[in-house]
C-alpha cells in the first residue's frame, strides 16, 4: 500500500500530463535509438572492413545518433519545464498549507524554509528520476535481448552478472534510506535553530552568550555528520563494487563473442556491437546513483506530507456578539506555557502584563486574541468563545502589534492598511495617533513610498506596527511589547492619543516597564506560566518580588 509520500509524488508526477506525455515520447525515441545504435555501427563497420558501398550504413548510423541526441535535448527541455512547474506547485502547496495552520504550525520558521526550498526541490524533480530509472531500465532489457538475438551464448554470459547486480543495488537503497531522512531532518533543525539565533541577534550580543548560542545551533551536527558519513560510504562500497562489475562483465562477454568470431559466428561488427550493448544493459549498475536520488525524493516527498496532512484547526461558523471588548479566560492552559489561567478584562480597561522571561506572557497575550488555541480552558469576547466564532469576523476587532513587527505591502500606506478597509484618510490618522505621521511625510513620496526604500529604525517600525493595529479600529488592542524601542515620553505620547482617538477602546499591553504599568488601570502578574496576582500597580508595587520583576528587565 503506497503511503502519503508515495501518494503526494503520484500527484505530483500527474500536474502537466501533456508535457509528460512529451517527456516520456522523447524518452523512448532516446531510448529506441539508443538500441538502435549499435547495430547500425555494427553494419557500418562490417560494410567497411568487406570494402563494400557503406552509404547506406553511414547514413543510418547518422539517422540513428541524430535521433539519439536530438531527443535527449528535447526531453532535457521539457523534464527542466516539468520540474520547475512541480516545485513551484509543491511550494504554493506547502506555504499555503502552512499558512492555513498559522500560528497552530508546529513546524519551526526554519525546518518550514528547508521544507518550502530543499524539500520541494527535490521532492519536484521526481519526473526525471522516474523516467531516467525507467529509461535504463528498458535500454538494460533491451540490450540483453539484442545481445540474444546475435548470439545466445552472449546473453547467457551477461544474465550471470545480473543477480549481483540487483544485489548491489537493493544494498544500496537500503543503506541509503534512512541515511537521506536523517540526514534532511536534521538540516532542518539547525535551520530552524539558525533562524531563531539570526531574530535574537541584538539580545545574544547584549548578554554575551555568542559561544553558547553558537553551541546550541550546532549541536545537532554530529548526528547531520553520521547521517552524512553514512551516505558517502555506501556510495564509496557502491562505486568501488561497481567498478569491479562492470569490466569483470565486460570482459567475460567478449571473451565469449571472441570465440564466436574464431567459430565463424560473429563478425567483427557483431563484436563491436556487442561492446556496445554491454555496456547498454549495464545501465542498471552505472545508474544505481538515480536509486539515491529517488530515495531522497522520497524523504523530501515524506517531510513535505508531513505538513500537508496536519489537520488545519476547525474555524468557527458563529458571527461576533455585539459588545465593547470583555475578554475572559476560563481555566486556560497551554503544555510548558500557562496553567489554569482565570482572568476577566472589562471593556474600556487598560492592563498591563508584566512578568520575568519565560513567565508566558506573549504566550497570553496570544491566547487572548486568538492567535494561538489553548490546550484547554476557554477564551471568549463579550460572552461568545473564539473558537466559535468565524475567523475573518474575528480579525476584525482584534489589534494586534509586536516588539518586531513584519511590515507587509508594497507602500508605507498599503503596510499600515494591510488586512483591513482602512482607506487612506483612516490610516492617516492611524499614524498619527501612532506618532508616526511627521516620519512618513517627510518621505519622497510620503504615504506612496515603496516600503523598500523607507529606512526605518525600531522605534518607527514599532510605531509603524501600532498604526497598523490602530487603523482596523478594532474592540481589543493587544500590544505585545510592541513600544520597547520607545523612549517613555513618545510612549506616554502614544498612550494619551491612543485614549483621544480610540476612547473606552480594551488595551492589554505586555511591557517591561514601571511607567506603562503605573498607567495601567490594573496589572497581571505572570509567574512561571500562572497568575500570580491581578491589582493595580499602586497595590503591588509594596511586593519586593514584584519590584523584582522590574529590576531584573532593566538589567
Amino acid at each position: 500500500m503506497r503511503g502519503p509520500a508515495d501518494r503526494l509524488l503520484g500527484r505530483v508526477a500527474g500536474l502537466d500530463r501533456l508535457r509528460l506525455a512529451a517527456v516520456v515520447t522523447a524518452a523512448l525515441v532516446a531510448t529506441a535509438a539508443g538500441l538502435l545504435l549499435p547495430g547500425a555501427l555494427a553494419a557500418a563497420v562490417d560494410a567497411v572492413v568487406a570494402s563494400r558501398p557503406s552509404g547506406r550504413e553511414v547514413s543510418w548510423l547518422l539517422l540513428v545518433g541524430g535521433a539519439e541526441i536530438a531527443a535527449d535535448v528535447v526531453g532535457g527541455i521539457l523534464t527542466t519545464r516539468v520540474t520547475a512547474k512541480a516545485s513551484a506547485w509543491l511550494r504554493r502547496t506547502v506555504f499555503g498549507k502552512l499558512l492555513a495552520l498559522g500560528t497552530h504550525s508546529r513546524f519551526a520558521e526554519g525546518d518550514a524554509i528547508s521544507r518550502l526550498t530543499g524539500d520541494c526541490t527535490g521532492a519536484g524533480g521526481i519526473v526525471t528520476i522516474i523516467i531516467q530509472c525507467g529509461s535504463t531500465l528498458v535500454i538494460s532489457s533491451g540490450a540483453v535481448a539484442l545481445l540474444a538475438l546475435l548470439d545466445w551464448r552472449l546473453a547467457l554470459v551477461f544474465l550471470g552478472s545480473i543477480p549481483f547486480a540487483l544485489l548491489l543495488a537493493r544494498s544500496h537503497l537500503r543503506r541509503t534510506a534512512d541515511d537521506v531522512l536523517t540526514y534532511q531532518r536534521v538540516s532542518g533543525e539547525i535551520a530552524a535553530r539558525m533562524v531563531d539565533a539570526v531574530a535574537g541577534l541584538r539580545t545574544i550580543a547584549a548578554s554575551g552568550t555568542a559561544e553558547r548560542e553558537a553551541e546550541r545551533v550546532l549541536r545537532p551536527l554530529p548526528k547531520l555528520t553520521l547521517a552524512g558519513h553514512g551516505l558517502w560510504r555506501t556510495q564509496a562500497r557502491m562505486v568501488w563494487r561497481a567498478g569491479l562489475l562492470t569490466p569483470a562483465v565486460e570482459l567475460s562477454v567478449l571473451a565469449a563473442a571472441g570465440f564466436g568470431v574464431l567459430e565463424g559466428r560473429l563478425s567483427v561488427g557483431d563484436v563491436v556491437a556487442t561492446l556496445g550493448y554491454v555496456a547498454l544493459g549495464l545501465g542498471l549498475v552505472t545508474q544505481i546513483p538515480l536509486l539515491t536520488m529517488l530515495s531522497r525524493a522520497r524523504g523530501c516527498a515524506e517531510r513535505l506530507a508531513e505538513v500537508l496532512n496536519t489537520p488545519e484547526p476547525v474555524p468557527g461558523k458563529l458571527p461576533l456578539l455585539p459588545g465593547d471588548g470583555t475578554v475572559e479566560l476560563r481555566n486556560v492552559g497551554i503544555t510548558g506555557a500557562l496553567a489554569e489561567i482565570d482572568l476577566r478584562i472589562d471593556s474600556g480597561a487598560f492592563v498591563a502584563v508584566i512578568g520575568r522571561s519565560g513567565a508566558g506572557k506573549s504566550a497570553l497575550a496570544g491566547v487572548l486574541g486568538g492567535l494561538i488555541a489553548p490546550d484547554e480552558g476557554q477564551v471568549l469576547l463579550d460572552g461568545r468563545p473564539l473558537d466559535q466564532i468565524r475567523p475573518e469576523e474575528l480579525r476584525t476587532v482584534f489589534g494586534y502589534a509586536f516588539e518586531r513587527p513584519a511590515l507587509l505591502g508594497a507602500t508605507v500606506a498599503e503596510a499600515v492598511g494591510y488586512g483591513s478597509w482602512a482607506g487612506e484618510s483612516a490610516v492617516r490618522r492611524a499614524c498619527q495617533t501612532a506618532q508616526v505621521d511627521e516620519v512618513i511625510v517627510r518621505l519622497p513620496e510620503g504615504y506612496r513610498t515603496a516600503l523598500t526604500e523607507t529606512p526605518l529604525s525600531g522605534g518607527e517600525a514599532q510605531r509603524l506596527g501600532l498604526a497598523r493595529a490602530i487603523a482596523r479600529n478594532p474592540r481589543v488592542l493587544i500590544f505585545d511589547d510592541a513600544t520597547a524601542s520607545l523612549d517613555t515620553v513618545t510612549e506616554a505620547a502614544v498612550e494619551h492619543a491612543l485614549v483621544d482617538a480610540m476612547p473606552g477602546r480594551t488595551r492589554v499591553v505586555v511591557t517591561h516597564r514601571v511607567s506603562t504599568a503605573a498607567r495601567a488601570d490594573l496589572v497581571v502578574w505572570l509567574e512561571d506560566g500562572r497568575i500570580r496576582a491581578v491589582a493595580p500597580h499602586t497595590a503591588l508595587w509594596q511586593e519586593p518580588d514584584y519590584r523584582g520583576v522590574f529590576t531584573e528587565d532593566d538589567e
